[in-house]
């Protein structure tokens, strides 16, 4: 039963998240807020990752994001994580999203958005550039 819907702190995007085994301390590799390719498309970008901080929860959540194409608000990416068990609304908690084979149409504006079961609460937007 969720009590409370969650509160973004921070919401970064990078290549890969590493979690380390014991202390589950986690790891961003190559944080970037914008991706550049070259040649012509569709452009493959064979990793990403999301990482999300938030506070405000209390209950039990199923979290999933979409990586959505803003010219034609068509979503081209999933992921989920397994449900998390919130009990203390003022601690902080962490997601970890891995993408992979993302592939990319065109140049232009996409939004990754985060859900707590239906709600959307958080959400990033980037910029893929042709170089």
């Amino acid at each position: 039963m969720t009590v409370s819907k969650p509160t973004k702190d921070a919401m970064l995007l990078c290549d890969n998240i590493i979690t380390e085994i014991g202390t589950g301390k986690k790891s961003l590799i190559g944080i970037f807020e914008h991706i550049n390719f070259t040649g012509e498309p569709p452009w493959r970008h064979y990793r990403m990752s999301v990482y999300v901080k938030f506070t405000s929860a209390q209950g039990k959540y199923s979290f999933q994001i979409e990586l959505v194409d803003l010219d034609n608000d068509q979503i081209i990416g999933k992921a989920s994580t397994p449900e998390l068990n919130a009990p203390n609304k003022l601690d902080s908690y962490e997601l970890a999203f891995n993408l992979e084979n993302v592939v990319f149409q065109h140049h232009g504006k996409y939004e990754f958005r985060v859900y707590a079961g239906s709600d959307m609460f958080a959400n990033k937007t980037f910029n893929v550039i042709k170089r």
